[in-house]
C-alpha cells in the first residue's frame, strides 16, 4: 500500500516511550535500528482508514512491554521512497485514527527539513 499524507506536529509523548529500553531493544532486534525518540506524524485521508485498519488488525509484529506500558504493533515502511523505518500502532494513543506515526533512526524533521503541511508518501 502506498499513500500520501500531511506532516503534522504530534503531542511529544513518543519521545518518552521510545526512550524506554524494552521498546528500543525490540525495535533494534526486529527492525535493525534504534529509533530516534520521537515519531513523524502524518495525517492521511479517511478514505484509507478501512485498509489501514485491516493491516493494523492483522499485524503480527507486537511489542509487549513492561507492566504499566501499552503494547505496540508495527509494520515496516518506507517514507518518500527512500527513508527506511516503520509505522507504529500504539495500543494506548490519543491520536485520531487517521494519524500515522512513523519511526526511523533519524530525527526526520532535522535531517530532511520536514515541516507541518509537507506532503509525504508512505509505503507499507
Amino acid at each position: 500500500m502506498k499513500i500520501d499524507g500531511e506532516v503534522t506536529t504530534g503531542l511529544g509523548k513518543a519521545a518518552f516511550f521510545l526512550s524506554k529500553d524494552f521498546y528500543v531493544n525490540e525495535f533494534q532486534k526486529n527492525l535493525g535500528f534504534i529509533p530516534f525518540p520521537g515519531t513523524l506524524n502524518v495525517i492521511v485521508s479517511e478514505e484509507y482508514l478501512s485498509e489501514i485498519n485491516k493491516i493494523k488488525n492483522n499485524c503480527q509484529n507486537l511489542i509487549q512491554p513492561e507492566e504499566g506500558f501499552g503494547s505496540v504493533k508495527y509494520i515496516e515502511a518506507k517514507l518518500n521512497d527512500k527513508i527506511e523505518g516503520a509505522i507504529v500502532f500504539p495500543a494506548k494513543t490519543t491520536h485520531e485514527e487517521n494519524y500515522l506515526e512513523f519511526i526511523s533512526k533519524d530525527k526526520l524533521r532535522d535531517k530532511y527539513g520536514f515541516e507541518d503541511g509537507d506532503i509525504v508518501n508512505l509505503e507499507f
